[in-house]
């Protein structure tokens, strides 16, 4: 078999507000150079697969998220043996969603989240109060379920990478000056029906948006690079008013109805210029 090119690696799994649409607008705002890269809420890792630095902490409190990379990094012929048996089928969807994935192997878990996330709904990661993944069949004539070859090429970037389950707040513990901190971070609602932070069974609100502010400001006290995305909305100019705010229109495809899907505003916010 043919050495897994790590240049290659696209993101393996669809991420609610994903970069990949928007990575030529965020390369001109990414720092001209840096030491380790850091990414707390690492999501489908568009920014990481993308810069592919030569070291990095990727991170995410979402535990079956980073069981998923782990496996993919450490047992990836595994899991595209377990991948290659899931089979695109409405029923068969319902009974794996049902499944209860702690008591499953970590290869099967993890073949089970991409499996969901392929064949889901919009490729929406969403749980419910008692952290069950709760997305709907999806609506393809093909999906492909199983990418082996840029599951290969993941694995091998990923294999030097330090990848941790871990809250935002501890990158604090980990970076140094030189280093660079990008936050993906559930955006603001920009209505009241714009809400996609269930992530996690506790939801990602106000509170958690005020503690990564404060995280982002001992960063830039600490002289470290840090990068934030999030949506265009009065209290984030208003929050981050001491930094570099640039405003970018970026397409989202993730409301179930179509006539409001398209380019929304989001913000990227920098402690460097």
């Amino acid at each position: 078999m043919t050495e897994p090119d790590s240049a290659l690696a696209k993101p393996f799994l669809k991420w609610a507000g994903g970069k990949r649409q928007i990575l030529p607008e965020l390369h001109k705002s990414f720092p001209v150079e840096f030491e380790q890269f850091h990414e707390p809420f690492v999501g489908g890792g568009a920014v990481f697969f993308n810069l592919l630095p030569r070291t990095a902490v990727l991170s995410d409190a979402n535990k079956e998220l980073i069981g998923t990379y782990n496996v993919v990094k450490n047992k990836v012929e595994a899991l595209i043996g377990k991948l290659e048996k899931h089979i695109y089928d409405k029923e068969y969807f319902y009974r794996i969603r049902a499944q209860d994935p702690t008591e499953l192997s970590p290869v099967a878990r993890a073949a089970r989240m991409i499996y969901l996330n392929r064949a889901g709904f919009n490729g929406l990661y969403r749980v419910n109060s008692k952290g069950q993944f709760n997305v709907p069949f999806g609506r393809y004539k093909n999906p492909r379920i199983c990418n082996a070859a840029n599951l290969r090429a993941c694995s091998a970037a990923l294999a030097p990478i330090d990848v941790k389950c871990a809250s935002f707040e501890t990158v604090l513990r980990r970076a140094k000056p030189g280093d660079f901190v990008y936050f993906d971070p559930p955006y603001i609602p920009v209505s009241g029906t714009a809400n996609f932070t269930a992530y996690q069974k506790n939801g990602f609100g106000m509170a958690n948006q005020e503690k990564l502010a404060e995280v982002f400001d001992k960063l830039t006290d600490q002289g470290i690079q840090a990068m934030l995305s999030n949506a265009d909305v009065p209290w984030i100019h208003e929050r981050y008013r001491r930094h570099a705010i640039r405003v970018i229109k970026a397409r989202r495809n993730v409301n179930s109805n179509a006539e409001r899907r398209g380019h929304v505003g989001e913000v990227v916010v920098t402690n460097y210029r």
